[in-house]
């Protein structure tokens, strides 16, 4: 009886891991759908590249506004309804941007999208890390759903090649029965009762520690220089005359690099500890950003785009984990999904500052110098920031 009971409890919570990692690959999706799609939006609706980047802006800008919003809510209400509700919009949206022409409602649907996103991707996070018990299963549980989550932006560049030759606006709607039938099955899977801890610090109190700062900023680099690069070369690629499909597989190497390491960073992080690795992945985002910038000009994609494209990937496979493990170093359990929204908000605030005056400066300026300048200023500041680290005492691994 109580092997068939634990059977029982091991399914249902496979079953609500593989609902969780189902939302945020879906979520993750949404961050790079719209990157191959825009030049097709942008020609279709005839707005600018400035204007046309605000869809992915603004899902970023709602994604940031929302996750510190998201804690309260949860207090208030609890972890499963803040989860739901956060779906039950979600999908109507999708259908409703698929059917708009409106460039002010689209970008006001992506505002809203990057809200839900924000309540359930930490959402989903945080219930896992009370449903799962410490250990080996906890570690599986939060690799797993980190796995999806990096597959999820692979799979929207794919899918955003393909569903442009067919219509720009599939890659609107598409996320819409995919979130409804994530919908249906967490309605059954996930738990009740889950509320937030009561946050017993303010933000302030939370910003004075040095390691939640130095990845704050660190993140908001290296996030706002890899979306800059990565929109600069979707629109120069589009302007070649390449099709959304080959343009989507050209970005692959900004991409995938990312989800075939996953299993190996926790290794890396045992050997060289958080900071080194950060200090090296902000050396090759500046790297990468330098050959740009020498590169500028017209030429080949694989001289012009793929070695800054696989060096500005190299940083994120290098610095993206342990700069999430460094966040939560040496604060208590009250204290983390507080500081993990700050971390989180830092994150979509690098994407917010950076794509508009990207897109402004790359159509300003068609030999890219300019651009090629802010990107690299970018990424020297999250240098500057990882260097800061390494002078630092060691009081924990996590800090090593």
């Amino acid at each position: 009886m109580r092997a068939t009971r634990a059977a029982d409890v091991s399914r249902g919570s496979g079953a609500l891991l593989w609902t969780l990692s189902g939302n945020m690959l879906l979520d993750s999706v949404e961050v790079s759908i719209m990157l191959v799609a825009l030049p097709s939006i942008g020609a279709a609706l005839r707005v600018s590249m400035v204007t046309a980047q605000w869809l992915m802006s603004g899902f970023a800008a709602g994604f940031a506004g929302f996750l510190v919003l998201g804690p309260r809510l949860v207090a208030r209400w609890d972890r499963r309804r803040v989860y739901l509700g956060a779906l039950a919009v979600f999908a109507p949206v999708s259908v409703v941007g698929g059917l708009t022409g409106d460039i002010r409602l689209l970008i006001a649907i992506r505002v809203v999208k990057g809200g839900c996103a924000a309540l359930t991707a930490p959402t989903g996070l945080a219930i896992i890390t009370t449903t799962f018990p410490d250990g080996p299963r906890l570690r599986r549980a939060v690799s797993v759903y980190a796995l999806f989550g990096a597959v999820g932006f692979t799979a929207g560049l794919l899918l955003s090649g393909a569903l442009v030759e067919a219509g720009w606006r599939w890659t609107l709607v598409f996320p819409a029965p995919v979130a409804l039938a994530l919908l249906l099955i967490a309605r059954h899977v996930l738990p009740t009762g889950s509320a937030a801890p009561p946050r017993t610090t303010t933000t302030r109190a939370l910003l004075r520690a040095g390691a939640l700062r130095r990845s704050m900023l660190g993140a908001a680099s290296l996030n706002g220089t890899y979306i800059g690069v990565l929109l600069l070369a979707a629109f120069d690629l589009s302007g070649r005359g390449w099709s959304p499909w080959l343009s989507a597989v050209a970005l692959l190497p900004a991409s995938l690099p990312l989800v075939l390491s996953m299993p190996f960073v926790g290794g890396l992080v045992q050997r060289f500890g958080t900071a080194r690795l950060i200090v090296a992945g902000a050396v090759a985002v500046v790297t990468g950003c330098v050959l740009r910038a020498l590169l500028a000009g017209s030429g080949p994609y694989g001289t012009a785009w793929l070695p800054a494209l696989l060096l500005v990937e190299a940083g994120f496979v290098l610095s993206f984990a342990p700069l999430n493990m460094q966040v939560t170093a040496g604060l208590g359990a009250a204290e983390r999904p507080w500081a993990v929204a700050l971390y989180q908000t830092a994150v979509q605030a690098g994407g917010v500052l950076m794509l508009p005056l990207t897109a402004l400066l790359a159509s300003r300026y068609p030999h890219r110098w300019p651009v090629s300048l802010l990107v690299l200023a970018a990424a020297a500041v999250g240098l500057i920031t990882a260097l800061s680290g390494l002078r630092r005492p060691r009081p924990a691994p996590l800090e090593r």
